[in-house]
């Protein structure tokens, strides 16, 4: 299945570089004119970050909601106290005249809040894993086509800044077509603060879908031939999900690969390689926050000077992109449509982690349960 809202970057199609290193541009993108005012719904543990992005950016939040109304006060004390207060989101959407909706709250029961708001005239930024059902946001998706509204979600790993830089330097044709991506992660999931902590699967899906949604983007959209994942227990608790995970996923000219290992007591590691027909970007450090790039090429080697993290130009970023797709009337860089091609290798992962087989995305419709 193809999507017209990204750029092809490798496997069927060339681009030359056109662009001095320098000048990559992975920064948050910010609107030249256009400053949407924002509603937040959900005062959960990501919350914080969103509403840091928004203050970052200049964008006014004119509500908060929340089911658990002291939440959403707090938050409100303490990033924008002009904000209005609700435990209703209908509520919320009738009084407040936001131009898009942020929708932070867990998966489930997330579909119909992103639908009333976009039956409220109202663009949407949806919270990460985007649904559960891929049917049902393919009728999110075609809704929001359909009222000529913008669906976007925040998958706030494309902005990271290690992670933005080579997704331009891959698309301006650095490293010609990109043939393989690996991406391993070692780190102690006990110091995942406990309210980010999730279900079973929250390795592979709450989590893992940040590394599904790369592995897509840097094999240019090109369709998977097949997802095969395990999980292990790696030595964890009763009260915690598997700690260790991987997963293979086959393109007809290339691969991808995840490592993701919650289990490490002792050191950390986070690295990423992605390997074109024409040279090769590695990131590595010791956390998602601190990273270092080089890309090696037949004319020699260059490491980038980046400035941010994950955590402030992720979140600017999902947010920054969309404004900028309103303003311009554009189709935008992480809409919802696309994002459905990486739940399709997520759930396939999640589905061949159960039955130990190989796996074809798209064929499984819903999260496992």
């Amino acid at each position: 299945m193809e999507h017209p809202d990204i750029p092809r970057v490798g496997n069927g199609e060339r681009r030359e570089n056109t662009m001095s290193l320098d000048a990559i541009p992975y920064k948050p993108p910010r609107p030249s004119a256009f400053v949407p005012r924002v509603a937040l719904v959900g005062c959960g543990a990501v919350a914080p970050r969103h509403l840091e992005a928004c203050r970052a950016l200049g964008f006014p939040v004119l509500a908060l909601c929340d089911v658990d109304e002291a939440k959403a006060r707090r938050l409100r004390d303490q990033f924008f106290p002009e904000a209005a207060v609700f435990s209703d989101y209908r509520r919320m959407l009738r009084a407040c005249d936001a131009e898009i909706i942020d929708v932070a709250t867990p998966p489930e029961g997330r579909a119909l809040i992103i639908e009333d708001a976009l039956c409220g005239g109202r663009h949407v930024l949806s919270q990460k894993p985007f649904v559960t059902d891929l049917d049902r946001g393919l009728q999110l998706v075609e809704l929001a086509e359909s009222m000529g509204l913008k669906l976007a979600v925040n998958q706030n790993a494309r902005w990271a800044p290690h992670f933005s830089w080579a997704r331009h330097a891959v698309e301006r044709g650095l490293i010609g077509d990109v043939i393989s991506a690996r991406f391993v992660v070692h780190w102690d999931y006990r110091s995942t603060p406990s309210s980010f902590r999730g279900s079973r699967d929250w390795i592979l899906f709450e989590y893992g879908i940040h590394w599904f949604d790369l592995a897509r983007m840097f094999m240019g959209g090109d369709q998977a031939v097949q997802v095969f994942a395990s999980t292990a227990r790696g030595s964890a608790p009763a009260d915690m999900p598997d700690l260790l995970a991987q997963a293979v996923i086959t393109y007809p000219a290339g691969q991808a690969s995840i490592g993701l290992n919650g289990a490490a007591r002792v050191g950390a590691d986070d690295y990423t390689v992605i390997t074109g027909v024409q040279g090769m970007i590695v990131s590595r450090g010791p956390d998602k926050n601190h990273q270092q790039v080089i890309a090696y090429l037949e004319k020699g080697t260059v490491s980038p000077q980046l400035e941010g993290d994950w955590n402030t130009f992720g979140f600017q970023g999902t947010l920054g992109e969309l404004a900028v797709a309103i303003e311009e009337d554009r189709k935008h860089y992480g809409g919802a449509r696309q994002n459905l091609e990486s739940l399709a290798l997520c759930f396939a992962a999640v589905q061949s982690s159960l039955t130990g087989r190989p796996c074809e995305p798209w064929s499984v419709r819903r999260l496992p349960l």
